[in-house]
């Protein structure tokens, strides 16, 4: 760490850090950068990502939600990851290739499920997205390996949807920011130092942020880094970050009710399955989600794929560990694969793994902007299972909150902070 003072301190290096500090170069011309002050610093404690939401993610991307911003969000990131050579390409470097597949997602609902099926795509269709619906028997026709029963309806992503290696997009974030000037280490924000004297804005208490402390890796060595602005991209981890200066802490006299309110992210584990099947479905299957909430889609070209489902709240796993609960597949998921897919009865399961999800436990909906107090601070947390697809987006709208003051491409002013306070949940109900 070349130097202890930057303009803006971004804590965490996973795909919503890197994507926040490359559109933050990238919104100001080179010859400004000094200027206007834009010296970021990228903080990143698991430089081998072994435990990181990003690279343990399915990867995948889609349009096919109910609420407008989310929905807006991810067609952004689409276009981002189409054209992500003219976006994040480095010179001498070859340009960046994240193996998008554009397969598409297949919502299916049940006869009770139809008519919100029929209604979030008609918020798509209303926004662009270009989603088609089909009856019990048009995905009879087109996806004939697919059991119906049960079936009324389907949502089919004809564009824009699909899958990408996760890693491929962090790499290309991360050296496309770098190549523009953003600095990095390896280190762990271990604490938040607030300024000994508050202030007021419009009437209204204001503390800020005046360092962290960043403890090396492998070494007892901290280092305090100064900053104007300080944004938390941290994850499934967020909420520790948050913790560092009171948010969520209760006050008995009451002064500081806003800082009662906890950043609501925690980690939530996820499994994720790979089975082989020579017999399954061939180049036209798309990322399939049940009206259970099993989700399964091709894997390459030999008779792989992978599938999950998320818990139920009483099953929710052990967070502390990544292992991986094997029985989980054989006794949930398995069946309804095999009701699903006939030739599902005979797969093969390869391998598995576990990831994060940074969670948030209100309204599973992203948290974005700045806190009520802290007006140095920003938030970048809580996608849930959301947060690679959605990174080129947010990255783009934190830039613009910051050095703009407001959003300027998408309205996100609903996924603020401050409807913790209020007790206004946005709800998603398209949640995988």
């Amino acid at each position: 760490m070349p130097i202890n003072n930057y303009d803006i301190v971004i804590m965490g290096g996973g795909v919503m850090g890197w994507s926040t500090a490359y559109w933050l170069m990238r919104k100001v011309p080179r010859k400004a950068r000094g200027k206007i002050g834009l010296n970021v610093l990228v903080v990143e404690k698991d430089p081998s990502y072994t435990r990181a939401s990003t690279v343990l993610s399915v990867g995948s991307i889609r349009q096919q939600f109910t609420l407008p911003e989310n929905i807006n969000m991810s067609m952004f990131s689409s276009h981002f990851i189409r054209n992500i050579r003219e976006y994040l390409s480095v010179y001498e470097e070859d340009p960046p290739d994240v193996q998008f597949n554009p397969q598409g997602y297949l919502f299916l609902a049940t006869a009770e499920g139809a008519e919100q099926l029929k209604q979030a795509h008609d918020t798509q269709i209303a926004l662009g997205a270009k989603v088609r619906l089909f009856t019990k028997r048009q995905l009879e026709v087109k996806f004939p390996w697919l059991n119906t029963e049960g079936i009324e309806l389907g949502n089919y992503g004809m564009e824009n949807e699909g899958w990408f290696d996760p890693w491929l997009l962090l790499m290309a974030l991360k050296k496309k920011a770098i190549s523009l000037g953003v600095n990095h280490c390896h280190g762990e924000v271990t604490d938040l130092i607030v300024d000994a004297k508050p202030g007021m804005i419009e009437g209204r208490l204001c503390k800020k942020i005046s360092h962290v402390k960043v403890k090396m890796i492998n070494s007892i060595q901290y280092q305090n880094v100064q900053a104007g602005h300080y944004i938390n991209t941290a994850g499934p981890w967020a909420q520790d970050i948050a913790r560092m200066i009171g948010i969520g802490q209760e006050d008995p006299m009451g002064l500081d009710w806003e800082l009662q309110a906890p950043l609501p992210v925690e980690p939530r584990k996820r499994y994720v399955y790979v089975y082989h099947c020579p017999r399954g479905p061939g180049l036209d299957c798309p990322m399939v989600v049940d009206p259970s909430g099993t989700y399964f889609r091709r894997e390459g070209l030999a008779g792989n794929y992978l599938c999950g489902k998320s818990p139920e709240e009483h099953e929710e796993p052990d967070a502390n560990h990544l292992e991986v609960d094997y029985n989980y597949f054989n006794e949930t998921i398995w069946p309804i694969l095999a009701h699903r897919v006939q030739a599902f009865e005979e797969l093969k399961l390869r391998m598995a793994w576990a990831g994060y999800y940074d969670y948030n436990t209100v309204d599973q909906n992203a948290i974005i902007g700045t806190h009520p107090i802290y007006d140095n601070l920003y938030f970048a947390n809580g996608f849930s299972g959301h947060g690679i697809q959605q990174a080129p987006a947010v990255g783009r709208a934190v830039a613009e909150l910051l050095l703009d003051g407001d959003f300027k491409t998408i309205d996100l002013r609903r996924f603020g902070f401050e409807r913790f306070l209020r007790n206004e949940p946005i709800r998603e109900k398209n949640i995988v």
